[in-house]
């Protein structure tokens, strides 16, 4: 079925559902809602609205009439008796607004039961309908805060909702007869990526990223250029959660952007821990961001988690569906289909087509494909990634010869995605007696394990089925999480240890001050796993570096480099040179078009010759604020 307006679904849904049992009709986001008097009837029979939903292509959420709801205390003590207790429920919540009940439990196996027939028993006793939070097992304060904002506006998050739904399903004043695209950022450069998508009815961000190694110069999407008017936004697509991608978003809320945010829910998760800590940061070192923790507040009632392969309407003429990339926790290839039929493009994002120990490789499969745009971060002639075996023997190997030489192993990383990949593997060669040292977490690093350990069905499957048994690989004994008091401590010990410290460019965070300090001592080593972009100061010390200034005991001293310096490629969550040559020969079907994207200029260039020689795309390396018409 094609695009629909509301009142074309409401007339379907009146004359397809069964009679006098919908007693409301109504929108959110690009849900449909209907209401009945009689749920234990749609429990029993489920099709009905399955078929529904089927034909309209639409995910369709039923809910009952609120004068149909058992009184909260009643149907606390009815879940209570139904749910059995080996699924150590730890909270049971009520959301009158969306008729839900928030179950928070260790095994939600237990609480949906064999074939979901318990939540269908919870449903048809109390009318409410579940809704199932995973108790994180390690305690996360960003999951417990988003939890509690959305919680407390519930009421003013369902009318943000029912206002982009009639957004979504207007009635188009033109049709779509082109597309165009122009790179705000993130083209021939990696880092504030952001893409404006338009046709004549729809306005649509793909990424709205900042540079965390620039100045004020190149930080921030240029705006101005694109005559961008924030309010005249539709929706904001975000691939992944890492700032060069969701960096600057609070921005648009605090300049008058009131539409939704579309990511997976880990995403949602991940982008406001980084956000905030990136707020702080700012503050810290005099390099204020232009938003506050209170915009990111705000952000958060707008963001609409989808699943991968979840279809959505987003505007009257775009429908969204995301995909695994395979980079990091919850990341999205980004797949719309735009018009009616008329043209559908894929942004890779980020994406990793090869082996880790924590995510599956990117997905290659698509319904249809015009237009591509991958990205380039490792599309150089020569970036040809090591294999992640050997990279991994030889970062063990570093480790090992820096133990044996009483020295401290300083690995700077970014909190999501590179740390837990380290992580897995440390916690693999402790766990068969090959590596007997301490290993330091510091930074934002434990918190987004906790998100990690959170949405284990976003993981790998022996991974997920080890936290699911018990087992968990991010809880051992191996890892010690460390604040700012115990940092000196580990500074000052003459015992070796690893150390996993953000920021991962060495911008700023913990990475810092480990390294003034432990930098003089050549027993020492600094070990790169992951991309140092151009101007950071990991790049500077990757180049050979030999002499710092810094400020030390009020002037100005010059900090002598002794350390090993070593870079260990193979651990990027990016793919390579011959991963993303791979991919563009797997994707299916074959796009007409190449855009290539976050890379240095002659990585980018040179990846779009080779594209066009290899396999006759149409490739082009634009540059910001190249317009590129689609159609």
């Amino acid at each position: 079925m094609s695009f629909l307006e509301f009142k074309d679904i409401k007339q379907f849904v009146e004359e397809n559902a069964p009679s006098g049992k919908i007693t409301k009709i109504d929108l959110e986001g690009p849900k449909i809602v209907l209401y009945t008097d009689d749920l234990p009837f749609f429990v029993e029979n489920n099709e009905e609205i399955r078929n529904l939903a089927t034909v309209l292509k639409k995910r369709i959420i039923l809910r009952s009439t609120s004068s149909k709801l058992m009184d909260p205390e009643e149907a606390r003590k009815t879940i209570e008796e139904t749910i059995p207790g080996d699924a150590k429920i730890t909270d049971i919540g009520f959301d009158p607004n969306f008729r839900e009940v928030h179950i928070e439990a260790e095994k939600l196996g237990l609480v949906i039961g064999k074939g979901g027939t318990t939540l269908d028993e919870i449903t048809k006793k109390t009318r409410w309908t579940p809704k199932l939070l995973r108790k994180p097992p390690i305690e996360s304060e960003t999951i417990r805060n988003i939890r509690k904002i959305l919680y407390e506006s519930s009421d003013a998050r369902q009318k943000i909702l029912q206002r982009i739904g009639r957004n979504i399903y207007r009635k188009p004043d033109s049709e779509c007869d082109w597309i165009r695209i122009t790179p705000l950022g993130g083209a021939r450069e990696v880092g504030r990526s952001c893409f404006l998508l338009q046709t004549p009815e729809s306005n649509v961000l793909i990424d709205c990223g900042i540079n965390t190694a620039a100045t004020n110069n190149g930080r921030f999407p240029d705006f101005r250029a694109s005559r961008l008017a924030i309010d005249k936004l539709d929706a904001v697509i975000l691939s992944h959660a890492h700032l060069d991608h969701c960096g600057f978003i609070p921005y648009l809320y605090k300049y008058g952007y009131t539409g939704p945010v579309y990511c997976t829910e880990p995403t949602r998760d991940l982008m406001i821990l980084l956000q905030l800590d990136a707020i702080r940061i700012g503050e810290r070192e005099e390099n204020e961001l232009p938003f506050t923790s209170k915009d990111v507040r705000r952000m958060i009632k707008y963001v609409i988690p989808l699943e991968y392969n979840e279809v959505a309407d987003i505007t009257p003429d775009m429908r969204l569906t995301l995909y695994n990339a395979g980079h990091i926790l919850g990341s999205s290839i980004v797949h719309l289909h735009l018009g009616e039929g008329l043209h559908n493009l894929v942004y890779t994002g980020d994406i990793k087509f090869g082996d880790t120990r924590l995510l599956d490789a990117a997905n290659y499969e698509f319904p249809r494909v015009e237009t591509l745009i991958i990205e380039s971060t490792y599309g150089g002639r020569y970036d040809i990634q090591p294999k992640r075996r050997d990279a991994e023997k030889e970062l063990i190997h570093t480790i090992q010869e820096t133990v044996k030489n009483k020295g401290k192993v300083l690995i700077p990383v970014f909190s999501v995605g590179r740390s837990q990949e380290v992580m897995m593997l440390l916690e693999s060669y402790s766990r068969c007696g090959e590596l007997d040292v301490p290993v330091f977490l510091d930074g934002m690093i434990w918190e987004a394990t906790a998100i990690h350990t959170s949405y284990p069905e976003y993981l790998k499957r022996h991974i997920r089925h080890r936290i699911f048994n018990g087992y968990n690989p991010f809880i051992t004994d191996t890892f010690e999480k460390v604040d700012s008091k115990k940092r000196e401590s580990i500074i000052e010990s003459k015992e070796p240890c690893v150390i996993l410290a953000t920021s991962g460019m060495m911008t700023g965070g913990p990475s810092i001050e480990y390294f003034k300090n432990l930098a003089e001592d050549p027993k020492n080593t600094l070990a790169f796993v992951g991309y140092q972009a151009e101007g950071s100061l990991g790049r500077r010390i990757q180049n050979g570096l030999s002499e710092l200034p810094i400020e030390k005991n009020g002037r100005t001293v010059a900090l002598k480099i002794n350390m090993q310096v070593k870079t260990i490629d193979g651990f990027s969550g990016h793919a390579d040179r011959r991963q993303l040559l791979g991919y563009s020969k797997k994707i299916h079907p074959k796009p007409r078009r190449v855009l290539i994207v976050h890379g240095e200029e002659k990585k980018a260039i040179n990846l779009s010759m080779t594209l066009y020689e290899m396999f006759g795309f149409e490739a082009t390396a634009p540059q910001n604020l190249d317009t590129i018409r689609l159609v």
